[in-house]
């Protein structure tokens, strides 16, 4: 292992976490199934996000242009449907079923469903593919041996600690609610999803 790689990890990592660790709607998702549908729900929902931003990140530290240059001229598209994905999000929150209904339905919201939803939901924002180009690249110009399979690594890793960290915690207060407070929660949920989603369609049609 070449220990002068460690600082480059460490330092991507860190960039993973600045970036999972404000709540947005994927963060206020992963809160929201981790109280209706237990932890494991919740993580899927959180690394399916960690996934795309090492992704991205792969695709900023390689440089691969022609899959830069279609994203980037892809945006207003993929841009809106993150927010008609995001809408119908916040329709499944508010009338979801409450959660021991949901944990009894074959139909309630799976693991691989939750991590494929913010998958798709974190790809279609590729303004944030900018950011990681100018990030990595200011890394990779700062250190004596730059590897971009170890600041992809450490975007993924950096990513994925904050999802673990957030469940955990919300775990935690999950065990000390009653379905009364869930139920106004969820719904909360829904409306600052719609929130989001509306505020991503007002960017779209002031550009």
């Amino acid at each position: 292992m070449d220990t002068s790689l460690i600082p480059l990890f460490l330092k991507s990592a860190l960039i993973g976490l600045s970036i999972a660790a404000p709540v947005g709607p994927i963060g206020l998702l992963c809160i929201q199934r981790t109280l209706d549908h237990g932890p494991r729900v919740g993580l899927a929902t959180g690394l399916g996000a960690a996934v795309a931003d090492a992704m991205y990140g792969a695709i900023g530290a390689f440089g691969v242009t022609a899959i830069i240059t279609l994203l980037t001229d892809a945006r207003s598209v993929l841009a809106l449907g993150g927010a008609v994905f995001l809408l119908w999000l916040a329709w499944s929150a508010w009338h979801g079923a409450e959660p021991k209904q949901a944990a009894a339905t074959k139909g309630g919201v799976k693991g691989w469903h939750a991590f494929g939803g913010t998958f798709l939901l974190t790809m279609s924002n590729p303004a944030t593919i900018l950011s990681f180009i100018a990030v990595f690249s200011s890394l990779a110009g700062g250190m004596a041996t730059a590897s971009p399979a170890w600041m992809i690594a450490g975007v993924f890793v950096g990513s994925a600690l904050w999802w673990f960290v957030l469940v955990g915690m919300v775990g935690r207060l999950r065990e000390r609610l009653q379905a009364v407070h869930l139920r106004w929660i969820r719904r909360g949920s829904a409306v600052l999803l719609a929130g989001f989603a509306g505020y991503q369609l007002m960017t779209l049609a002031g550009n």
